[in-house]
């Protein structure tokens, strides 16, 4: 990239950057200084430490112990109190790790292929039946190490 830099004032630009494959945009926008992640403020409107350990308290009472933060929410507005909204009580229960799939979740347990292992013949048995056109009423069996014999079909006739 330095070479094709040093080269681009004679050349130009865009022929430089088409040559190696690389678009315009691209080649300004890494030459731009790396932006540093600014963090986000506090939105005005945000719940103070007492009051989070208010919503909190609320939630862990004996009355909404086991009810969820939208029942939480509809209950309180019907008795004409409002504390916070349903997506903020449960930004609050994840912050202290109380929120979890309630779903039962299957752990599927490994599964080992079947291996067929001889050590002597005829302690392996196994067949696999192929129908090949060009055999019309044959069929190829394929045994174990791949033996290929062919059989006879018998055709069912209608009665």
């Amino acid at each position: 990239m330095t070479a094709a830099v040093q080269v681009m004032p004679a050349t130009g630009v865009v022929p430089v950057l088409s040559a190696m494959g690389l678009s315009v945009a691209t080649f300004y926008r890494r030459r731009q200084a790396p932006r540093l992640a600014t963090p986000r403020p506090k939105p005005a409107s945000a719940l103070s430490e007492a009051e989070q350990a208010k919503v909190l308290a609320l939630l862990h009472s004996e009355r909404f112990v086991d009810k969820a933060p939208a029942e939480v929410v509809a209950t309180l507005l019907g008795e004409g109190e409002y504390h916070c909204s349903e997506r903020t009580m449960y930004r609050l229960l994840e912050k202290h790790g109380e929120v979890k799939e309630r779903r039962a979740q299957l752990r599927h347990p490994a599964y080992k292929k079947p291996e067929l292992v001889a050590t002597a013949p005829n302690q392996v048995w196994s067949w696999d039946i192929e129908r090949h056109e060009a055999l019309l009423n044959l069929a190829v069996v394929k045994g174990h190490r791949h033996r290929l014999v062919a059989a006879r079909r018998q055709k069912l006739r209608a009665a």
